[in-house]
């Protein structure tokens, strides 16, 4: 691994590192903002996967976490959002291919080969930031859009790995939305019990954890109806009594404002969570 950039930042470091993928196959960057807090003692990790179109620097520079981080002692991990370079598969369109992994192993040619996300953040990110930074070992995961989505469902998915979860805008029923009927069909195939692995709505039925769910969206999202459907996340969990706080705000679209806007709110739900005893 190695530092590619480090500033300092809200007392801390917004840094950047760089390692070689053996899930994916390519070199591959990580934000992490290393708290002051760090220096002297562990803290805990919170994992922000970002969406389609995004690297890890959308966020870095334009998410607004670093000081809530910094005050509450916060590890902030942002991998980005697929393999990319020379040899790794692409689609002409922003919603398939590189920038747009879905937080899910493929199956299917040409995409098995390099976007293996799922594995690559649970079996590589977060055993790098185990060894290079000062932490608890308890872990929160959050995500915007399509890293919403891989928030919920990588949390859903892998009880005991994360200890708290949250959303903005998250893709929370894949398998009944075109960006995700497009992106599964060319990962996995054609068979949508495959998709319903990776799919929150269906997860949360049958969830081994309890873990409380925030979710925050903005009314004025140009892609609520169509692609987002927080409702149906409403009408799952409500259905197998899972706890979920689903805020919706008035005149908030789908962009990094209305992430900033909220994400000390994530911070502190992740906070709580992550330095409770119980």
């Amino acid at each position: 691994m190695d530092i590619v950039s480090s500033t300092k930042c809200f007392g801390g470091d917004q840094q950047v590192w760089r390692h070689a993928s053996k899930h994916l196959g390519v070199d591959m960057n990580v934000g992490v903002f290393v708290p002051p807090q760090a220096a002297t003692q562990p803290c805990p990790v919170l994992v922000y996967l970002s969406g389609l179109t995004c690297t890890e620097q959308n966020v870095v520079t334009k998410g607004g976490f670093q000081q809530s981080c910094a005050e509450r002692g916060v590890i902030l991990v942002c991998p980005d959002t697929s393999p990319r370079g020379e040899g790794v598969p692409d689609d002409d369109g922003y919603d398939l291919g590189q920038g747009a992994g879905f937080y899910l192993d493929a199956t299917k040619a040409p995409w098995a080969e390099h976007f293996k996300m799922e594995s690559y953040v649970l079996d590589e990110v977060l055993p790098l930031v185990a060894e290079h930074a000062h932490t608890t070992g308890r872990i929160g995961i959050t995500g915007h859009s399509m890293g919403g989505h891989g928030a919920l469902v990588l949390a859903l998915r892998h009880p005991g790995v994360f200890h708290s979860v949250s959303a903005f805008a998250p893709i929370v029923a894949p398998s009944q939305v075109p960006w995700g009927e497009k992106a599964f069909t060319a990962y996995l195939g054609d068979d949508r019990a495959a998709w319903q692995k990776h799919d929150a709505v269906h997860l949360v039925a049958d969830a081994k954890e309890r873990l409380p769910l925030l979710v925050d969206q903005g009314l004025a999202d140009n892609f609520l109806d169509e692609q987002l459907r927080p409702h149906l996340l409403q009408e799952a969990c409500d259905a197998a009594q899972h706890p979920l706080t689903l805020r919706t705000h008035e005149g908030y679209d789908h962009g990094y404002h209305f992430v900033a806007t909220f994400a000390a709110d994530h911070v502190a739900h992740h906070a709580t969570q992550l330095t409770s005893t119980s």
